[in-house]
């Protein structure tokens, strides 16, 4: 629903056997209703508050002195309580909440009243969360000029490379060869399809050219392979989504040779946007925040190598 809240739809059934004071049958009680669930924290393991409202049948059916007492009742229904979801991956994982509900039901003598049950449920998340399905309309959209989505490289330059010279001409021959690494940034759009983390052959051709690079840099230490993802939709479910294909880039350079003690994969969900997308909505906010959508390739360090 959105970055704070989730609606949820149940529904459920309790059977209770009674003895009381020389009262002895069954109740059973069936809940449709809504929820909303307020999440404190949206991560891999999510805590959240819970408000709901529905109908409720309470079927009261007792024997008293040799009579039957009790009946049938359909009433409003009203829920309360508190859990944790613990999210498997972007589209599955499982909640458990402790709820209090409170409904009318028929008692001994045939009037009706409020009751109040309380409720331990476990069970299975399915998330349906539609705002990413805006995503797959920016694929038939042509981004603006100023909108590169084919890959962007940048020199990168370490501060170690810009230490003050002593004597420029003993340095330059003491490290006749200084390695370096294009920073790559791409487009998701060029590496994956919409809402997926397996490589396009098309996306697997762009990254060749991060693979020459590391092939002809041995002495690069580490590269970090870092997925990144625009605000539209939940911040749990970017996370997810961005760490899978960091994962997916890293596995595809790997299986083309590239030492995986070299490679470092993360995710940074919606966590470092680049796009100025202020007052922008609809469409023309979906084409604005494509650079956002990114998978970046960077030396995090390197040694140089003496070549005298």
């Amino acid at each position: 629903m959105s970055e704070d809240w989730d609606i949820q739809l149940g529904t459920g059934y309790t059977q209770a056997d009674t003895k009381l004071d020389g009262c002895t049958g069954k109740f059973k009680q069936t809940l449709v209703g809504v929820d909303a669930l307020y999440f404190l924290d949206r991560a891999n393991l999510s805590p959240f508050l819970l408000v709901g409202a529905g109908i409720a049948n309470n079927d009261s059916k007792y024997s008293l002195n040799n009579s039957s007492v009790g009946g049938s009742k359909t009433s409003w229904m009203i829920n309360v309580g508190a859990g944790i979801q613990y999210a498997f991956s972007d589209r599955v994982g499982l909640q458990a909440n402790v709820r209090h509900v409170l409904s009318e039901a028929n008692t001994f003598s045939g009037s009706q009243k409020n009751v109040g049950n309380t409720y331990l449920d476990v069970g299975l998340v399915i998330n349906f969360d539609t705002p990413k399905k805006a995503v797959a309309v920016e694929q038939t959209i042509t981004p603006p000029k100023s909108i590169t989505p084919t890959p962007e490289v940048v020199m990168e330059k370490k501060p170690e490379q810009e230490v003050p010279r002593e004597n420029p001409k003993e340095e330059e021959n003491a490290y006749a060869y200084k390695p370096q690494f294009e920073k790559i940034v791409i487009s998701i759009e060029a590496l994956f399809d919409f809402d997926k983390s397996d490589l396009k052959l098309s996306g697997r051709k762009i990254l060749e050219s991060a693979v020459a690079q590391l092939q002809k840099n041995q002495d690069i230490d580490l590269v970090l392979v870092t997925g990144h993802a625009d605000k539209i939709g939940s911040v749990q479910y970017n996370q997810i989504l961005s760490e899978r294909r960091a994962e997916a880039v890293k596995a595809y350079l790997v299986s083309k040779g590239v030492e995986g003690s070299r490679l470092k994969a993360n995710g940074k969900g919606s966590s470092e946007p680049i796009a100025k997308c202020d007052g922008v909505k609809g469409q023309e906010l979906i084409v604005c925040l494509q650079p956002d959508r990114r998978v970046v390739l960077a030396a995090e360090k390197q040694r140089k190598t003496a070549c005298k």
